[in-house]
């Protein structure tokens, strides 16, 4: 029997949708980058909720680069503002304090994918191409 989404997931996923399209339209700080919502986690008692944010950039950021480090504090100052709109917009009783976090898995995730890569392509060219599932070969 599949789980059902608990009230707290509920609000979880309706705080990610509503805090996006906030972001992308009312937070007009120049600081702020390109950013994506990867995960929204709310505490049982609704008291705070932890978003969980990525930067989109060609480069590999960690959560000390300057460039998180001034996205997350621009969230922070705008936390009140959001928090106001997402209390219109979803009829809340008790609308969370926002905390927001820098996703380090999707960072380790993109290293992992790039060493991976570096590792089929040396297998390749050690290999010289000779897989025997594409015709070549023995």
């Amino acid at each position: 029997m599949p789980r059902e989404f608990s009230r707290a997931d509920r609000v979880a996923d309706q705080i990610q949708r509503e805090l996006a399209q906030l972001i992308q339209r009312e937070v007009k700080d120049p600081r702020l980058g390109m950013i994506n919502i990867s995960e929204v986690r709310v505490t049982r008692d609704f008291g705070y909720a932890d978003i969980y944010i990525t930067l989109l950039s060609t480069e590999e950021l960690d959560e000390n680069s300057e460039e998180v480090q001034t996205s997350l504090e621009v969230l922070q100052r705008a936390s009140g503002f959001l928090r106001g709109h997402l209390g219109k917009s979803m009829r809340l009783r008790v609308v969370p304090q926002l905390r927001f976090r820098f996703d380090r898995l999707a960072g380790q995730s993109r290293h992992m994918e790039s060493l991976i890569r570096k590792a089929v392509a040396s297998d390749e060219s050690r290999h010289g191409g000779d897989d025997p599932e594409d015709g070549g070969g023995v």
